[in-house]
């Protein structure tokens, strides 16, 4: 928990620092020497600070305060004074004692474009999502991931760019306003998940290199300089990860981190950044005496991310599949570009369906080498549950070049049979913000950065997808319409086809909830057959899936009678024989066990 009796920051590059202190009561400003300690720390002696001053760090005689790079709050934007927060004042209710979210319904938002005023064009707040978690318990959901919150330049954005790993988004409400957005999604049941960065930071308001070396020339990222992992100096920025980890687990009482992109955390030490990471939370979770959980986002298809530290893996307890989510896109929308280049056939679905990944030591023609590793369905160490499926999330929506969304493109009965499958699969489901209804409004790709970097941010997207034959398609990141464009339209989802998607959505839910080999993680759990290209049968226990796109009429026969659970499409149920004339699925329940 922060101390603000005594100012410290790690800035083993400066020969002097000076803190700037300006107090809340009278804004008057003072200049404190602050004294070095060891191993490249500066510190002030005792001296009252109270909630609400502002403060930033002057560097060998420079003129302007930077920001405190472990900040709690930047309330006038990233390039700011920081401002005192004391975390102990966060007011907590909920008796909550945590989840394991592995098996669970997981949730993605966000926080800007989920629930805001689309008459007045104000946009989502954690105080206004608050007003949205009734619709999440109700329809079924078991966790909130929210996309990153840290401080980032400007008022809009996607947040992957943050570069106040410690502070909260001004524009959302702040430190505060989260631990209320925590609390009130614990009062509901709700565990939230929180995306964090730790592979790069922004290039706009990044003042961590005149501080110390947070960065290396040793590797290289796709966003800019790597983070400094392994090099001199390297033992301090693994302490502000661990340290920030600590912040959003404990102080914000947060229930598990997504990591995003952990393939670029590249880290040649004796022990990687995320076998650390994972040995801390384990200790917090101790701590804390609740279940923490850490969700990475890895491209590597490699099982050893869920393998325990003890056993030479990365310690996480799950991580995004892919795969899951390229096969069923494709087989939906008949997308063979890019990516999605080996995906697409029927078998393949009933491949990752059943075991994950489908380049498991392969060849992938994108990537023109083989990938990955095969799971281990005997493993002790991960089951199903272990890997987190989708037909939606931020980056498959956001970085289409329009920003359009799946149903769009395949309609809502073939919508609905994907659904159906990934939904009541043996993968940790997650659905992303306005999916349950077939939301009509896109999810683009926006930002808010200055005259500097603004243009190049618009130029660079346009250029990127001009070379793919879209460069017309693609809305200005930078203008606010493009923003409010990707604002959830809530009142569709009470009309005509979306707000029976919505139905069938409850019921997959409830359906996931209730019954027990639905919540069964191991791979034995699940069994798939290929009727025909486009139809698929899925089968969990005593329950049958029947997944059709609609090229064709698609008939199963059973040797038991069938019970109806679920339906959505031209479906029919004859005592045994399940039959779906256009694209669509049914759930049902057989007789025979």
């Amino acid at each position: 928990m922060r101390d603000y009796s005594r100012f410290e920051v790690w800035a083993p590059n400066a020969r002097m620092v000076t803190l700037a202190l300006e107090k809340r009561a009278n804004g008057e400003r003072r200049h404190i020497p602050m004294e070095p300690r060891e191993n490249g720390w500066w510190h002030t002696p005792a001296i009252a600070a109270e909630p609400g001053d502002r403060y930033g760090f002057l560097l060998d005689g420079s003129a302007s305060p930077i920001p405190d790079p472990r900040s709690l709050s930047q309330p006038e934007g990233v390039h700011g004074l920081s401002e005192v927060v004391d975390p102990r004042a966060f007011a907590f209710e909920a008796q909550w004692r945590g989840m394991d979210v592995r098996g669970k319904a997981i949730y993605e938002l966000h926080v800007g474009t989920f629930a805001p005023n689309r008459d007045t064009g104000a946009a989502g707040t954690f105080d206004s999502a608050i007003t949205r978690l009734d619709h999440l318990a109700e329809l079924g959901i078991d966790a909130v991931e929210v996309m990153p919150v840290a401080a980032f330049p400007g008022e809009r954005g996607w947040g992957y760019d943050g570069v106040g790993l410690y502070a909260t988004h001004v524009a959302y409400g702040g430190p505060e306003a989260f631990a209320r957005f925590v609390d009130a999604a614990h009062k509901r049941g709700l565990a939230v998940i929180l995306d964090v960065v730790y592979n790069h930071l922004g290039p706009d308001g990044n003042y961590l290199g005149q501080f110390g070396p947070y960065f290396t020339d040793t590797h290289a990222t796709p966003w800019g300089p790597a983070i400094n992992l392994d090099s001199e100096g390297s033992k301090e920025v693994r302490a502000f990860i661990i340290d920030n980890a600590r912040q959003w687990l404990l102080d914000f009482r947060v229930d598990g981190l997504r990591l995003d992109a952990v393939h670029a955390l590249r880290d040649d030490s004796p022990t990687h950044i995320l076998a650390e990471l994972s040995t801390a939370v384990e200790s917090m979770s101790e701590e804390a005496g609740r279940p923490l959980t850490l969700i990475a986002e890895s491209d590597l298809n490699d099982p050893a991310m869920v393998t325990p530290v003890i056993e030479g893996g990365f310690g996480m307890q799950a991580q995004w599949a892919d795969d899951i989510h390229h096969h069923l896109h494709s087989w939906a929308s008949g997308e063979r570009d890019g990516y999605y280049v080996d995906f697409g056939g029927a078998s393949g679905v009933k491949k990752t369906l059943e075991r994950i990944f489908e380049h498991d030591g392969s060849y992938s023609t994108f990537r023109e080498k083989a990938w990955g590793a095969k799971i281990d369905p005997a493993s002790a160490h991960y089951n199903a549950h272990s890997f987190v499926a989708f037909i939606q999330n931020h980056d498959q929506v956001g970085n289409r070049a329009a920003g359009d969304r799946l149903t769009e493109t395949i309609g809502f009965g073939t919508h609905a049979a994907i659904a159906s499958l990934y939904l009541l699969g043996a993968t940790t489901p997650m659905l992303f913000m306005g999916e349950e209804w077939g939301a009509s409004t896109p999810f683009a790709f926006f930002s808010d950065h200055g005259e500097e970097i603004g243009p190049r941010v618009s130029a660079g997207r346009k250029a990127e997808f001009a070379r793919m034959g879209w460069g017309d398609a693609v809305p200005d990141p930078q203008a606010r319409a493009t923003f409010e464009s990707s604002f959830l339209d809530w009142d569709e989802a009470k009309r005509g086809t979306h707000a029976a998607l919505l139905d069938f959505y409850r019921s997959l839910l409830v359906i996931r909830r209730q019954r027990g080999e639905i919540h069964r993680g191991d791979f034995d759990s699940i069994k798939v057959e290929v009727l025909t290209e486009g139809g698929i049968l899925m089968h969990r226990g005593r329950l049958s899936i029947l997944a059709s796109r609609g090229d064709a009429p698609v008939t199963w026969e059973a040797s038991s009678p069938l019970w109806l659970r679920a339906s959505f499409g031209a479906g029919t149920l004859k005592k045994s024989t399940l039959s779906l004339t256009g694209a669509g699925a049914i759930v049902c329940e057989r007789s025979d066990g």
